[in-house]
Formats: structure tokens, sequence, C-alpha cells
């Protein structure tokens, strides 16, 4: 089993890494660790989507993998989902690709300069619907289907993906009213795009760090952030060892 781990830096996967055996490293973005029966490539692309775009779409290109998954923290707009909470971002788009017209926001599909169902998109929207099962015998891919596993127990929820995050009134009004999102991070649709595109089963997982609104970074909880996430990714990865 081989799969690819995508961060945009080493500090959110950390305490991951600091478990698992190193094989290899390739250079200062790509790194191959391993467990059991299951190899784990890790590629920290960089902050920002367009250094995961650049990056994940090139070491597709060079390498299979049974499915790649997508880790680190976001800010939410939904304050029913606590700080601290491991979630699992099953829709995901560019918020913030369009024009300005006056006071409001067109998309590029609003534009009329993309096709909204053109794959890997639907309705303008990139739709993770692989079922990811981790089972006593490891792990089962199931697309289009429900099953009952250890990722069930993650929130599903919505996210938009920015290169500027919101911190203003205004701004984060509009973002719940327009794209009814839960969460917002920098990587998660450039994440999804490469590897909806090039049909391997993903999945991207954050834990929230702090509200979306006015930035005031002492309202934060990175450090519970990461440990629970931490804490899930090495749960799935000695769940996939067990196959």
């Amino acid at each position: 089993m081989r799969i690819l781990l995508v961060a945009a830096t080493t500090f959110e996967i950390r305490p991951l890494l600091t478990t698992l055996p190193l094989l290899k490293r390739f250079d200062d973005k790509l790194s191959r660790y391993g467990l059991k029966n299951v190899t784990i490539d890790v590629l920290i692309p960089g902050v920002g989507m367009m250094l995961t775009a650049f990056h994940l779409g090139k070491q597709l290109s060079l390498q299979h993998y049974d499915f790649a998954i997508n880790a680190g923290i976001a800010g939410t707009f939904n304050k029913n989902i606590p700080i601290g909470t491991v979630v699992n971002i099953t829709e995901d788009c560019i918020s913030d690709l369009g024009a300005e017209d006056g006071t409001d926001f067109l998309s590029i599909f609003e534009l009329g300069l993309m096709d909204p169902d053109e794959y890997p998109y639907r309705d303008g929207r990139l739709i993770n619907d692989s079922e990811i099962v981790f089972h006593d015998k490891g792990l089962e891919i199931k697309d289009r289907r429900s099953g009952i596993n250890m990722i069930e127990k993650l929130p599903k929820v919505k996210g938009i993906t920015v290169n500027t995050v919101h911190g203003s009134t205004s701004g984060i009004s509009r973002a719940i009213e327009k794209f009814d999102a839960d969460i917002e991070s920098m990587e998660g649709a450039a994440f999804l795009y490469c590897c909806l595109a090039s049909r391997v089963p993903c999945l991207q997982i954050r834990a929230i760090s702090n509200v979306v609104e006015e930035r005031d970074k002492s309202r934060w909880n990175m450090d519970l952030a990461l440990r629970n996430m931490n804490a899930i990714l090495l749960e799935m990865i000695k769940k996939i060892g067990e196959g």
C-alpha cells in the first residue's frame, strides 16, 4: 500500500513524522516513511494553492498512489464546530477566483469563463465522494457508497480555499452567504482538484484552530488542533498497516 500525505508545512505534521521510520529523504519537499506494509510519501509543497498544485501535480505524474491525504489546520465560519475538532472536507472551491462587480462578487463560473460541470467540478464545486473505509483488514476504498468506518466519526463540512484569509466582518458574511462555507484553508481546493482530476482516491482532513473573525491570534488554539489532527493521522496509518 502506497499513500501520499500532503501538508503545507512540516510543522503541521511533525508529531506524526516523529513516530514513523524515515526510509529516504529525496529533497526538501519529499520524504518517504514506512510502517509495516505501508509506504508513506510525505510531500511538503509550501503554503498556498500555487505551490500545492505545482508540486502535487508533478508528484502524481511520477508515482502511482493508492490514495492521498491532505492534512492541516483551518479556521471555521461555523461556530457550532468547536476549536480542536478534526473535520472531513468533502466539498471545496476557490472562493476568490472571479471578479468584483461593485460590492458583489462573481465567480469564474458566473462570468461564463468556465463550465461549472467541467470535470472534476460539479455545479462549480469540487466534491469528494470517495469513501475511505478502515476496518480490521486495513484499508478499502469505495466510490459513491457509504460505509461504517473510522472516518465517519469526523464531521463532514464544506470548505472554501483562499489566497487571503478572511478577517473582516463584511468578507466573512459574504463567504458564508455565497458559499455556505464551514471552514477555509489556503490549499484544500488545489489538493482536491489534482487528486480528482488524476482519479486518485483522497481525503482532506483539517483541525480547527480558530473561528474566522477579525484577526485575534490570542483566541486561537493551535496546539490543541495539531494534537488532535496528528492523533487521527497516526490512527489512520496504523489501521492501514494492519491490512
